[in-house]
């Protein structure tokens, strides 16, 4: 059982990172934003028991969870510390080829969208961990390349406005007429 060794606030006020002391997974992310997508996930089925939250994202020692804004975090702390103290690792767990960027995106032979994709693995994904969250490339439609925020950065204010706008500013080193929009 994993124990909790922090409680971290993100800068999605929605959202809060739990710290384990032990991995719960081996660097496997798993991101899910319903209760439905999580139905095969004992631990993020558990969390979207609990009324509430609308997002669970976890990766090693780090559990994001992101509520919907109508819970007092003090309350909602409680409920969600059991489950995740009674997680089991999945040391077996095997990662969503998706998660990080679509088929297409994996399997391109665009070398801007590699590029892009190289950028982002190497200077902002690690950054977006830290606050508790990811980014997922759906694709590069003519100039516009379409990101998907996940956990605490799916609804964070800051995501969609400050970090997309730094996002768009690397790719555009890459080709100054992509626009970065946020799906």
């Amino acid at each position: 059982m994993p124990k909790i060794k922090e409680i971290e606030r993100t800068p999605n006020p929605d959202a809060m990172r739990f710290v384990l002391g032990e991995a719960l997974t081996n660097g496997v992310t798993k991101s899910y934003e319903n209760a439905s997508d999580a139905e095969n996930d004992e631990l993020a089925s558990a969390l979207f028991s609990i009324d509430h939250v609308i997002n669970v994202y976890y990766v090693d020692k780090y559990v994001t969870v992101t509520q919907d804004g109508d819970a007092v975090w003090s309350e909602l702390l409680r409920q969600l510390a059991p489950p995740i103290r009674e997680a089991t690792p999945q040391n077996d767990a095997v990662e969503d080829e998706e998660v990080h960027a679509t088929k297409e995106v994996q399997e391109t032979d665009d070398p801007r969208l590699q590029e892009i994709n190289k950028m982002l693995d190497e200077q902002v994904r690690p950054y977006l961990l830290a606050d508790g969250g990811g980014l997922k490339i759906l694709g590069l439609d003519g100039n516009r390349l379409k990101v998907h925020y996940q956990g605490a950065c799916g609804t964070c204010p800051t995501a969609t406005s400050g970090t997309l706008y730094a996002i768009e500013s690397m790719v555009k080193r890459i080709d100054p007429e992509i626009q970065v929009v946020s799906v």
